[in-house]
């Protein structure tokens, strides 16, 4: 069987299923690139598959990642006939310590907006008011930037309050509801924008009227983020990301729910669903321990153990 053919074959199945991310899919496609068109997924060899793993750099997550989908593939080949025996490795190296987001606060968040109201380079190719409104909206409705940037005008129901995402990372459409401090905003944006509402408009735009491109936005985040001041001092390898406002909605919509008193088993389910997030397992690396948030689940807790204890 030609390994590229079965691969293909493989994603199809995959996504019949409901359950095949665009990610998974061009690992293997790169896989079956790296082995050579015409090669048979019998006659893979394992120096072929550590090539195929290491890739060019040092070792890192990627690693364990290429590796996570090529287990799966390998079973459904084999369950199948098509191999006997799997080229994978059998000697797993240590995984790296895991990615930690960082999780803006409320006062540097505000910095930030802060900044953007002050940046008036002429260079740029955003509109103030456009970058603006984007960390507003990446914030608090906590989306992926791919998904702010993909946004129409058709899209976005400035009415109602809300906005349909397509095109998401797991291949499915999703509303999304607006709260009322967000709804206003993209109310007022949409208005100094103007134009009218087609089908296929971007919804944030260049000052030239083209659709926003994820380089720009993130090129003109970090700017924003030296000008405020706004640093890791971890150690990490990454200065905070455009992303992180994503991870700093959930820990901090977690948190408001402890503050409130509210059951969070019972809500986190809907936290899941508003991320967009097939599993619920996805949204737990959204929600990173920070010391807030540990203080509230530990005044919870001990809130809990003294009516135990009261019981008992």
């Amino acid at each position: 069987m030609n390994l590229q053919s079965l691969i293909e074959q493989y994603i199809a199945f995959r996504k019949g299923l409901g359950e095949y991310q665009g990610s998974n899919a061009r690992t293997l496609r790169a896989f079956g690139r790296a082995i050579g068109p015409g090669a048979k997924i019998a006659d893979v060899r394992p120096e072929q598959v550590d090539v195929f793993l290491a890739g060019t750099g040092p070792r890192t997550l990627t690693w364990h990642i290429k590796l996570s989908v090529l287990r799966p593939f390998y079973r459904y080949a084999v369950s199948r006939g098509f191999v006997n025996s799997v080229p994978l490795p059998t000697m797993i190296p240590k995984r790296p310590p895991a990615f930690v987001p960082y999780i803006f606060s409320h006062e540097e968040i505000r910095r930030l907006l802060r900044m953007v109201d002050a940046d008036q380079r002429r260079q740029i190719c955003l509109e103030p008011v456009t970058m603006r409104t984007v960390l507003l909206l990446l914030y608090g409705a906590g989306l992926r930037v791919s998904e702010a940037v993909n946004l129409d005008r058709a899209d976005v129901d400035l009415v109602g309050g809300v906005l349909t995402i397509r095109r998401t990372k797991f291949g499915k459409s999703r509303l999304v509801p607006l709260g009322p401090q967000l709804r206003p905003v993209l109310v007022e944006y949409a208005a100094r924008m103007g134009g009218h509402v087609i089908v296929d408009t971007p919804f944030f735009t260049t000052r030239t009227g083209r659709r926003i491109k994820k380089d720009t936005l993130q090129h003109n985040f970090r700017f924003l983020c030296g000008q405020a001041g706004v640093r890791r001092v971890d150690g990490a390898r990454f200065q905070p990301r455009l992303h992180d406002l994503r991870h700093s909605f959930a820990v901090h919509r977690l948190t408001s729910w402890y503050r409130q008193g509210a059951d969070v088993q019972v809500l986190l389910p809907q936290l899941s669903a508003y991320l967009g997030h097939v599993h619920i397992r996805h949204t737990q690396v959204y929600l990173t321990m920070t010391p807030e948030l540990l203080h509230e689940a530990g005044q919870r807790f001990e809130r809990y153990a003294g009516k135990e204890v009261g019981h008992a």
